[in-house]
């Protein structure tokens, strides 16, 4: 048969591959089930939607941030009543209409005044759920009705494709160990890893013979070696692919490692994990590689018990993340393409546990970056007054999906209403 390629012609025609893996096995289930087109049609697009170089970072707080600790109402009665300990009440970043920025976060309080950040407020949906599984799925795929399979942005990334013709598989990558379902979708798969390094061949330690065959196969189906040296599964015709898969993946991996050797910081991050995830984004968007959004999260927000030392500590480690990450697009020139969003699945209640923690709640702020967003205040902070609770917890008044909608619609230009399945209100966060 006539399938086989060579690896000129596999670099000219294009990557169409999910990522690499640690093991042989796991590397070719994942990288087979990304291979949305075996045929390798010619990859024609140089970057997933309508061409632009407009890049979206979204920025994930894992278990649950507590909002009233984030975005602080000022000389709020109802507040101290809750929060007897943990209300917090010095030393304050004010922001305006009596609400106030954690003190640990003069980094991202600098941004907001700088017009570079944006404050939605009581961002929630209807009847919340208080699972950390449940409710992280309902914010990834935008469905709270329903088990969704595909994330929102994975839909966007579907709704790019144009018959057989694939979106690049670097349009969304991921830093992290397990790929986000937001950017899942039936189309497209995402690259994903933790660091640039270990998006390659992994074989594992040791010199056991079972390591040596795996490496010995790797490189024969690349053709890495001598030659002359056979590939053992070439000639099965329904192997092939997997050796065009392997091969495509070895690319993908070599040039975001290029890139990324290739680039620079211009500012000096601060040593949390956070802030590692964010330079290394922005020397990914420095090296102008064909990537659309980014992801990357951030954990330890369930704060049920001695909150207060651990969410001073991580309010401290998002602000200064992401205002020496904000800092850094800026001295590159590309914080005009660049917008961040955060995330987390729901808030925390109102009132203080036993423990001196929260508990698990319902609405709570996300926070926009970038020189080309709408700064200030978005929307209204739900009511603490113990008649306006539901159920002891704030009633959201800005839904997560007209969020979405705008960030889909006005700043990455698609069409909302397909991709979320419903004509959601859009929120003024971009600038015209």
């Amino acid at each position: 048969m006539d399938t086989l390629h060579t690896r000129r012609v596999f670099v000219g025609r294009g990557l169409t591959i999910l990522s690499a893996a640690a093991t042989l096995p796991a590397f070719l289930q994942r990288t087979a089930f990304a291979m949305n087109n075996p045929a390798d049609q010619p990859l024609t697009q140089s970057r997933a939607g309508r061409g632009d170089d407009r890049v979206l970072v979204v920025v994930q707080l894992g278990g649950g941030n507590d909002g009233l600790s984030t975005v602080i109402p000022v000389d709020n009665d109802d507040y101290r009543r809750a929060r007897p300990h943990l209300a917090i009440t010095e030393n304050l970043l004010p922001l305006g209409n009596s609400l106030a920025l954690h003190p640990a976060m003069k980094g991202m309080k600098s941004l907001y005044d700088e017009g570079e950040m944006g404050v939605i407020l009581g961002v929630g949906y209807p009847n919340p759920n208080r699972s950390h599984f449940r409710s992280t799925a309902i914010w990834e795929t935008g469905e709270p009705a329903k088990i969704g399979k595909r994330g929102w942005l994975g839909r966007y990334f579907d709704a790019q494709c144009s018959g057989t013709d694939p979106i690049h598989p670097d349009a969304g990558i991921s830093i992290g160990s397990l790929s986000p379902v937001a950017l899942a979708g039936s189309k497209f798969q995402p690259v994903s890893f933790q660091t640039p390094e270990q998006f390659q061949w992994l074989p594992g330690r040791g010199g056991d013979k079972t390591h040596q065959q795996l490496r010995d196969v790797y490189r024969s189906i690349n053709g890495i070696g001598p030659h002359d040296t056979p590939c053992p599964v070439c000639a099965n015709q329904e192997l092939d692919f997997l050796q065009r898969t392997a091969l495509d993946a070895e690319i993908s991996g070599r040039d975001i490692r290029d890139a990324v050797e290739k680039a620079q910081n211009h500012v000096s991050y601060p040593a949390s994990q956070l802030a590692k995830s964010l330079s290394l984004v922005a020397k990914m968007i420095a090296s102008n590689l064909p990537t659309r959004v980014y992801y990357v999260s951030m954990g330890g927000f369930d704060t049920h018990a001695q909150q207060q030392k651990a969410h001073d500590t991580l309010m401290a480690e998002i602000s200064d993340g992401l205002s020496a990450f904000m800092r850094d697009l800026k001295a590159q020139g590309l914080h005009q393409k660049t917008m961040v969003v955060t995330f987390s699945e729901f808030g925390r209640r109102v009132a203080e546990n036993a423990s001196l923690g929260t508990d698990h709640g319902t609405a709570a702020p996300m926070f926009i970056f970038g020189g080309g967003i709408k700064s200030g205040l978005i929307g209204t902070q739900p009511s603490l007054a113990k008649e306006n609770l539901q159920m002891g917890d704030l009633k959201f008044s800005t839904d997560f999906r007209s969020v979405y909608a705008s960030i889909l619609s006005k700043w990455l230009q698609a069409d909302s209403q397909k991709i979320l399945g419903h004509g959601f209100k859009t929120l003024d966060l971009i600038k015209a």
